[in-house]
């Protein structure tokens, strides 16, 4: 709101754009085609409260309160295997936050591993916040948010005037952009979905038995 937007979130719209572009030519040149339908979005309205990808959830997915929580899925809802989301800058990705999802820790470990020579190599069972994945999560879809090198984002660019091209690392956002790619299509290729929490009318029955 006092600059461009470079870091916030230029880099991270630009990142997925460039795993989009990574997956296309991987298509042509393999010609493996994803067994999933592989969607790209840009949210607009997060920092109002996630209004763009809580109207998109509310539209397509669930029913949901003035709050975004959860009330009744729709049908689409079932057939979404993952949702990532890239939000804290320019920062390469140290790993990924389960966001609580146990179920995915071993799946996650098998496709990180191949990047430890690039500093990615964080999984934890915490929970992050204040982004656009937790839309997605609070109706049941597996949603991440990566853990990513902060650099000087908390510190100097994050909402300032100082949110500009200039504080953008280019190696970061390629290693960023490859990785994301590889959990794309990764989860594209899977016969299942990946593995989901239980939603909280589920946990409340489940309580009760």
């Amino acid at each position: 709101h006092s600059a461009t937007g470079a870091t916030d979130n230029g880099a991270g719209s630009a990142v997925m754009m460039e795993a989009a572009r990574i997956i296309k030519e991987t298509i042509k040149e393999t010609g493996i085609q994803p067994r999933r339908t592989l969607r790209l979005a840009l949210w607009t309205g997060e920092e109002q409260g996630l209004l763009g990808s809580r109207a998109y959830v509310k539209e397509h997915l669930a029913q949901t309160d003035t709050f975004g929580n959860y009330v009744a899925i729709k049908p689409m809802q079932e057939k979404i295997s993952a949702y990532y989301n890239l939000d804290n800058g320019t920062g390469k990705i140290r790993g990924i936050y389960l966001q609580g999802n146990e179920g995915v820790r071993q799946i996650f470990r098998n496709w990180l591993d191949p990047f430890k020579e690039m500093d990615a190599n964080t999984i934890t069972l915490s929970n992050t916040g204040g982004t656009d994945h937790r839309s997605f999560d609070a109706v049941g879809i597996p949603a991440f948010q990566f853990i990513q090198d902060p650099v000087a984002y908390w510190t100097r660019t994050h909402h300032s005037n100082m949110d500009n091209w200039d504080h953008l690392v280019e190696d970061d956002l390629k290693q960023a952009a490859t990785i994301i790619a590889s959990f794309v299509m990764h989860t594209a290729m899977r016969d299942d979905r990946l593995p989901r929490k239980a939603l909280p009318f589920e946990e409340a029955e489940a309580g009760t038995k």
